[in-house]
């Protein structure tokens, strides 16, 4: 079903250690409105869809989500392996390196780890690519609030790549509710016109 190219889909050279940075940017690995939330939630959800279209926008971006996660962690890792325990401590990381050393964890940058609650599938087509809207804008909001901390250029501008992503996964949704209400609507009208003749 998938082909899987070895490399990341943009690329995460981070030279310099920020485990500051790390524990913000986790977020977007585990937490509430990240990457694996993204993905499980897109995935899940194509199986109630209803048109070819819809289940194929939620595939496609469901495993996209799924190369955002690896950056994500890349982004972590790299953010991490080379830092002391000095700067460990400095940066706030302390908490999290007693808990899971400098591997990545899905948590969220406050510390709570991963929960299937932080997605949902309904299935209902209509408030499942509602809910995917809004699960897109914020996303998009906690990349421009990761940017708003980061000041590495390395950072930065992988930051900037996924948070365009979101943009553009939030404009292919508005297109997939598009065929599905239209499909609906044109459902209605044929059940309609079959029971009066």
């Amino acid at each position: 079903m998938w082909i899987y190219d070895k490399k990341l889909e943009y690329p995460i050279k981070i030279s310099r250690p920020d485990p500051k940075m790390a524990s913000v940017i986790i977020t977007q690995y585990g937490g509430p409105d990240g990457e694996m939330a993204a993905s499980l939630r897109y995935l899940s959800q194509r199986f109630s869809m209803i048109t070819p279209q819809a289940k194929a926008t939620l595939l496609d971006i469901g495993t996209e989500e799924l190369a955002h996660l690896e950056m994500v962690g890349a982004m972590v890792q790299q953010l991490t392996k080379n830092a002391t325990i000095e700067e460990i401590e400095k940066g706030g990381f302390a908490p999290y390196y007693v808990d899971h050393g400098k591997g990545v964890y899905a948590a969220s940058a406050s510390g709570v780890p991963f929960t299937a609650a932080y997605f949902q599938s309904k299935g209902d087509p209509r408030t499942d690519l509602f809910e995917n809207l809004a699960a897109e804008q914020k996303a998009r909001s906690t990349y421009e609030y990761l940017l708003n901390l980061a000041d590495d250029p390395d950072v930065i501008q992988p930051l900037k790549f996924l948070r365009e992503r979101e943009i553009v996964h939030f404009q292919r949704f508005g297109e997939a509710l598009r065929y599905v209400q239209e499909y609906l609507e044109n459902k209605k009208r044929f059940s309609y016109n079959k029971t009066r003749s």
